[in-house]
């Protein structure tokens, strides 16, 4: 902040510098142009992996607009490739302060602190984000919400989120599939069954998720139901791992 302050103390000094000889301070507007091409420079270089030279860029963009939270996020993201948690999460951090109501800000710091296995904390952001009325794709927010709590475990609060997810999108396929998942790993196979019918109503399944189907099938004793997903799973996707594993069980 130190350096954000030096900065924007040399526009004052350089602005009243300016309206005494020159004409009128520098627009707004210039400073948000500048603010938006460092910005794009600072994103591209961090796709390519020049994440020094992506900080700072973005840095730059701050000094002349510390108001956008993509520009944190982004640097935030930067931090992290860089493995410098303490300002990632200073960064996540201030993106949401910018914008309490960026749905985005707050869906991308709480899938940051559930990385960081601080889980309570980001169900909370998970929670904020998800009622923004701005926010388009709750269900999306929702379903990440029950993933991370999945890996704390906390397989209840897990299946509140992705019925959740579905109430703010009927059949939303990703929540369908992960409590399919919560189901088969709590061993209630029958509501796991039920769940990937109403999965694959919707949604062209992976070999995976086939698979997954011959498992949930085994366990409740469905020799005709198993055949049936391990038929389809050979002929749709013959070359997958999952086929070998079905062909070398024969």
């Amino acid at each position: 902040m130190k350096r954000l302050s030096f900065f924007l103390g040399v526009i004052v000094i350089l602005s009243g510098c300016v309206s005494t000889t020159t004409g009128p301070p520098e627009p707004q507007a210039d400073k948000e142009d500048a603010a938006e091409f460092n910005y794009q420079l600072g994103a591209r270089y961090y796709r390519n992996g020049n994440y020094e030279l992506a900080r700072d860029r973005l840095l730059l963009s701050i000094e002349f607009d510390a108001r956008r939270p993509v520009t944190w996020t982004t640097l935030a993201l930067t931090y992290e490739a860089l493995e410098n948690q303490r300002l990632a999460e200073d960064a996540y951090d201030q993106a949401v302060k910018v914008n309490p109501r960026s749905f985005d800000a707050l869906n991308a710091y709480a899938v940051y602190l559930c990385r960081q296995e601080k889980y309570n904390p980001a169900a909370r952001y998970f929670e904020r984000a998800a009622e923004l009325p701005n926010n388009d794709n709750a269900e999306i927010t929702l379903t990440n919400a029950g993933v991370c709590m999945a890996q704390k475990p906390d397989l209840a609060k897990a299946e509140e989120f992705f019925r959740e997810a579905l109430e703010a999108r009927n059949n939303h396929p990703e929540a369908l599939l992960q409590l399919t998942l919560l189901k088969f790993r709590v061993a209630d196979y029958m509501s796991a069954r039920a769940f990937l019918q109403r999965y694959l109503g919707r949604s062209v399944p992976s070999p995976a998720v086939l698979y997954l189907g011959v498992q949930i099938e085994d366990k409740l004793g469905d020799d005709k139901a198993k055949t049936d997903y391990e038929d389809r799973l050979i002929r749709e996707f013959p070359m997958s791992a999952e086929a070998r594993s079905v062909l070398a069980a024969d």
